[in-house]
């Protein structure tokens, strides 16, 4: 593969001469993946634009800014939300600490939310400070693609400018989905939720995800009565199913109300709210409804099919090899879009790749193993490699599970009774360790570095062989010493 794009690159070499263009790169889409992309490849000497709809908090089909998903309406401002639901629970904890605070603590929700408004602005002039800064043409307007080299630009005002590029990146991203129900015009989305005028004393969140498990903690952490409803047994499905078990818990214990193997049938307005109905026969009044249900790839108006770009008929997702280039060698494309592995690092390695693909001379595939993540719930939850359910269906020996659950030290003083839980899967014949979890605070602090450790191939002797930082949460990885269980991997049952 490598070398068919090397040949590829030295026709392009050929044509060069005979064919100019606008750019050597036009970027549709300036979220993190486009703008690192666009940026890298400037760097390596491209002429390179990119284009991105005007800046809003609530996304649309024409609305969006510079920074994308992540930035404007994700992460950043989640990770702010989750920061200041926090804040609850750490000052009960502070009174057993010796913190003698008043009886009446008040939350302001306008006050957290002008802030969150004010850090994603600033943070949207950034990205734009970042791209003049690196060479990068910045449009504002939405693009198309009209052909295997051509955007077509539709500016503010609705005219239309065409540009031609000798490579396309389409970096557009994905956006929340409602589920088709009665009343569906009555629930929010993501989008809303991190920007609502007024705080939902009763919200309802239907989902099992990262975006319904963390607003459920945000919301009750500030105070809120919360309802989370999902369709399986525990929530975030294809998670390892104890650390699956550990958040359950720790939201019921956190004054969540599960609802397992529950679906929303019909939203009703009242003069009390909205009366939400689920297929059990229940009737929840709420002030909020959250339609956690999922992403789309933001495909619909780019106009890709009729270039000839090939794309998922199910998920509207743009089919990429594995350098992201698409049917069409000119055009290529990065990030959720793809749906591959939808996280905003992801998509930053995927940029980072194209562009040495592309402009660096060198053939780079986006490498898809040991990418940790974390689930911002209260307290988080962070993974990295094999869950144990993976790495017994990939094996073809015995894994070896390793547990530790402690009452953390700031716990045994604060009397909090909630438990940190962590976890390793280990190759029996190799002794690598090929998994790691943990639920607890600071859980995606500390996983980071056991990410470098499964990367480089670590053992399970290694980890044993490493001294720890003591008194920590985080020397718990390299003291469990003890088999919790010994299991034959599936592939192993197979060949008796």
């Amino acid at each position: 593969m490598a070398r068919k794009m090397l040949i590829d690159g030295e026709l392009d070499k050929a044509n060069e001469q005979e064919i100019q263009y606008d750019y050597d790169l036009f970027v549709i889409g300036a979220g993190s993946g486009g703008v690192r992309a666009s940026r890298f490849s400037a760097q390596y000497g491209a002429k390179v634009a990119i284009c991105e709809l005007p800046f809003h908090p609530i996304s649309s089909e024409v609305l969006g800014g510079v920074g994308g998903t992540c930035v404007i309406r994700g992460c950043v401002p989640k990770k702010i939300l989750v920061y200041g639901a926090s804040y609850g629970s750490e000052l009960e904890d502070a009174r057993n600490f010796g913190w003698e605070l008043n009886e009446n603590i008040d939350f302001n929700w306008k006050k957290l939310l002008q802030k969150k408004t004010d850090e994603i602005v600033r943070l949207n002039g950034l990205y734009k400070r970042t791209l003049s800064n690196a060479g990068v043409k910045l449009f504002e307007g939405e693009g198309r693609v009209v052909g295997p080299n051509e955007v077509e630009l539709i500016q503010l005002d609705g005219t239309k400018i065409s540009y031609t590029a000798k490579h396309i990146l389409i970096a557009t991203g994905s956006r929340a989905q409602r589920i088709n129900i009665p009343g569906q015009e009555l629930a929010i989305t993501s989008d809303e939720a991190l920007s609502l005028e007024e705080f939902p004393k009763r919200a309802v969140i239907l989902g099992g995800g990262y975006i319904a498990v963390e607003f459920a903690s945000i919301w009750r952490g500030m105070g809120a009565t919360v309802h989370l409803c999902f369709r399986k047994e525990l929530p975030l499905r294809g998670f390892d199913d104890e650390m699956r078990a550990v958040v359950a818990r720790n939201l019921e214990n956190r004054g969540v109300n599960l609802h397992p193997r529950t679906n929303l049938t019909e939203l009703v307005k009242t003069e009390d709210g909205i009366k939400v109905r689920t297929d059990h026969g229940e009737e929840i009044t709420a002030d909020v409804v959250l339609f956690a249900t999922g992403r789309a790839p933001n495909t619909k108006r780019l106009n890709l099919e009729s270039v000839g770009v090939e794309v998922d008929r199910r998920t509207g997702a743009v089919k990429v090899d594995d350098y992201s280039r698409t049917n069409i060698p000119s055009i290529w494309a990065i990030g959720d879009v793809t749906d591959r592995l939808n996280l905003t690092p992801v998509a930053l390695m995927e940029g980072t790749c194209f562009a040495k693909t592309v402009f660096g001379g060198q053939a780079t595939a986006p490498d898809y193993n040991h990418i940790p993540y974390a689930v911002f719930g209260i307290p988080p939850l962070s993974v990295v490699g094999l869950s144990e359910e993976l790495a017994l269906e990939k094996s073809n020996g015995d894994i070896l599970i390793y547990t530790s659950t402690f009452n953390p030290m700031k716990n045994t003083i604060s009397g909090r009774q909630e438990k940190t839980v962590m976890k390793l899967v280990v190759d029996a014949e190799t002794d690598k360790v090929v998994g790691a979890s943990m639920c607890g605070p600071d859980a995606p602090e500390i996983m980071q570095g056991i990410a470098v450790a499964l990367r480089c191939g670590a053992t399970k002797t290694q980890f044993d062989n490493t001294v720890g930082i003591h008194p920590s949460a985080a020397e718990e990885f390299v003291t469990m010493r003890s088999v919790t269980r010994r299991v034959t991997g599936h592939k192993a049952k197979t060949n008796l």
